[in-house]
């Protein structure tokens, strides 16, 4: 092991072997978007079903959740097993050794954003709550999803990533230098993406300097954390999937030595960094809507998790948004009812963000109202729809600041669950690299 992944490596950091397949393969049928999207449209996974027909692909080789709950799970897990042996066998796979991949995904009008393609270290990551490791949940993290997924990755040969994981690199120190050097770097693919997903571009890091820049930019980052509470990658998109394959590390490190655990590949899982200054990288919020709760229920339970509040009328929604997404050190959300639209502003409130204080009270109203129920709902005009009918209230949440996302995080501990959305649907991560973990 080279002078330059053990700095790495003390940082969380792994260097994969990379997996792509050779040329010739069609990576357009290749990449499939996450499985944990269009969980209730089977009617999208069956459209990419027709689409890539016999060719390689991806599909073969994950499990899309819209198809948990059928009864047939037991088999597609042996097909998916299955069919990574093949792949591999078949030698479909080319391999770029002690490797990140620099990645450019375009998903629109924008410039696109740009990722790293590297390894981090299970055994640098926490998902609970109070956790104070150096990778961390940005949400609750619901300990029942990971069982299923468990039965899906504890056999499996290859892991292909979805995940994306962001860092706090206001001044553009780990990926961006890499961007402007990348009519130098080695291009590994460029492809369309199906279903409106976009296009993607690869570049390989790898060697002495290459990765010796990208150490020594991490640990600049490192030094200026604090010590007791270092938080150096936060969970973007994905926690649970990175959960499962900590859950199925920590089953098989109980089997192995100390030497056996330092090397093991089931140690380190295969994600993307991106920075979240990336300008290409949007956060959304994610409403809630409340369903037979009315008015005085709704803001006596407010009173309880804070000081006091006060709410005014808004003389339109975008008037609403407008206000909620001041950036003046006051905590606010929107409210729509029946009656029509208010903004509330929270004094001494019980969380950092809104979202941690709207949870609360919501948490508080389910378990002692037994009508009521919540649903998280992408966006504004669905939400006010929604809302806006009798019996039903709509909360409208301001955008993350990106500038206090680490500090919240470092300060109150993973964010109430459906906090955040880093895109919508078609502009989540697709797979496309592999990596062998047996």
């Amino acid at each position: 092991m080279s002078d330059t992944i053990s700095k790495l490596n003390a940082l969380g950091l792994g260097v994969p072997d990379i997996l792509i397949p050779r040329p010739g393969t069609d990576l357009e049928k290749w990449a499939v978007v996450a499985c944990d999207q269009y969980t209730s449209e089977k009617e999208y996974w069956q459209s990419v079903d027709a689409f890539v027909g016999s060719a390689p692909s991806t599909l073969r080789l994950v499990f899309p959740e819209a198809y948990l709950d059928d009864p047939d799970t037991e088999t597609r897990i042996r097909n998916i097993n299955r069919k990574m042996t093949e792949y591999v066998e078949s030698d479909l796979f080319a391999t770029y050794p002690e490797s990140f991949f620099l990645v450019h995904r375009e998903t629109g009008p924008s410039s696109g954003r740009w990722g790293l393609v590297v390894c981090l270290d299970l055994d640098c990551y926490d998902f609970s709550k109070s956790s104070r490791t150096l990778i961390r949940a940005t949400e609750g993290t619901i300990l029942s999803r990971i069982p299923p997924r468990k039965r899906i990755r504890k056999d499996v040969p290859l892991e292909l990533p979805h995940i994306l994981v962001l860092i706090n690199d206001a001044k553009h120190t780990v990926i961006e230098p890499l961007v402007a050097m990348k009519d130098g770097l080695e291009p590994v693919y460029h492809t369309d993406l199906m279903k409106n997903g976009g296009k993607i571009s690869a570049y390989r890091v790898h060697g002495e300097k290459l990765l010796g820049q990208v150490a020594l930019a991490f640990k600049t980052l490192h030094a200026a954390l604090d010590p007791a509470n270092p938080l150096l990658f936060a969970m973007g998109d994905g926690n649970h999937s990175l959960a499962t394959a900590k859950s199925c590390w920590e089953d098989i490190k109980s089997s192995l030595d100390e030497e056996e655990r330092q090397h093991h590949p089931a140690r380190y899982a295969m994600v993307e960094l991106e920075n979240i200054f990336d300008p290409g990288l949007e956060f959304e919020p994610i409403h809630r809507v409340l369903f037979n709760i009315d008015a005085s229920t709704f803001f006596n339970q407010l009173s309880r998790f804070c000081e006091k509040y006060d709410e005014k009328p808004a003389s339109s929604l975008e008037q609403l948004v407008k206000t909620i997404e001041k950036r003046d050190g006051k905590q606010r959300f929107g409210y729509a009812d029946a009656d029509g639209l208010r903004i509330v502003t929270v004094d001494t409130p019980c969380a950092t963000i809104s979202a941690g204080t709207l949870q609360s009270v919501i948490d508080s109203l389910l378990e002692n109202h037994g009508k009521g129920h919540v649903d998280y709902i992408h966006g504004i005009d669905v939400t006010m729809n929604l809302g806006s009918k009798p019996g039903n209230i709509g909360l409208f949440l301001p955008v993350i600041d990106k500038k206090t996302f680490f500090d919240t995080i470092v300060k109150d501990g993973a964010l109430p669950r459906k906090t955040f959305s880093m895109g919508e649907a078609h502009e989540k991560r697709y797979y496309m690299e592999a990596r062998k973990i047996r």
